[in-house]
């Protein structure tokens, strides 16, 4: 753990303004994350609190009015919920991330958008906060057509995490 990593990871949230979820219940047959040696795979994470989508519709289509701005903070909504499945890996395992590797998200855009970088710093950013210099990571940011639940954003993390 780095040293801007001391502490605990769920505090740095709470101060943050954020509460960390319980784990998300998958959506079909799958776990929220598996650990292999010391990387934690997420399952892809929608904006959901409580089990119910905080957004739906697509970004930049001028319908469903979903801002670039609601995106964002859909995004972080997605984070918190990989956390939540990062900790599910096991009692204390966020404040065991050594780094955060890579994050994927994918945005459900309308054709013209192409500001999916930007929506998916909402995810960057919260993780730059919660965990200082041990959230930087590898990024990709994906326009898709569609995604579960009409969800206009999907985050999935790549965690390394320190040895038991």
């Amino acid at each position: 753990m780095s040293e801007s990593n001391s502490g605990s990871v769920e505090q740095r949230l709470r101060e943050l303004g954020h509460e960390l979820p319980q784990a998300p219940t998958p959506a079909g047959s799958y776990v929220p994350a598996v650990r292999s040696g010391d990387l934690i795979f997420t399952a892809g994470q929608l904006p959901l609190v409580e089990g119910t989508p905080a957004y739906t519709g697509k970004v930049g289509d001028g319908v469903s009015n979903v801002s670039p701005e609601e995106a964002q903070k859909a995004a972080e909504i997605c984070t918190l919920n990989a956390l939540a499945a990062v900790e599910s890996a096991g009692p204390g395992t966020l404040d065991r991330i050594r780094r955060v590797v890579k994050v994927t998200g994918f945005v459900a855009s309308a054709p013209s958008f192409n500001g999916q970088p930007t929506v998916l710093n909402g995810a960057s950013e919260l993780l730059g906060e919660a965990l200082g210099e041990a959230g930087l990571h590898a990024r990709s940011a994906v326009g898709v057509a569609e995604l579960p639940f009409d969800a206009p954003v999907e985050v999935e993390l790549v965690v390394e995490i320190s040895g038991d």
